[in-house]
């Protein structure tokens, strides 16, 4: 039970950060030292996503789910609409590549933003 409850944690961490990484640029304009945490996080994913990498809290997620004796994402609310998100069937490299650019694109208006702001 434990270690289903830190699973399903970290897939709710993954989601913040993916959230945090497409949309935190805006966050920018309101508290300017968000800067120093969100480049990095940006960067950081737009490198997973261009470099086809993994990232490291998917493996955790799974040895935690392996530890609760757990097969796959059957079960509640995570598992059905949570984890389809952050790993849609058949995701491809052309389709990372994709959404590394959209991740980009996004980040750049919300700077581009912020600096028209100054």
């Amino acid at each position: 039970m434990v270690y289903r409850v830190l699973a399903d944690a970290v897939v709710l961490v993954h989601v913040a950060f993916v959230v945090f990484v497409v949309l935190g640029g805006f966050l920018t304009g309101r508290w300017r030292w968000m800067v120093w945490l969100h480049v990095p996080c940006a960067v950081w994913g737009v490198a997973i996503e261009y470099a086809g990498w993994i990232c490291p809290l998917t493996p955790l997620e799974n040895a935690l789910r392996a530890r609760a004796g757990l097969e796959g994402y059957r079960g509640g609310f995570i598992e059905h609409y949570i984890i389809p998100t952050l790993y849609p069937a058949g995701l491809a490299r052309p389709t990372q590549a994709v959404l590394g650019t959209l991740v980009l694109a996004v980040n750049l208006v919300a700077y581009g933003l912020l600096l028209r702001k100054r």
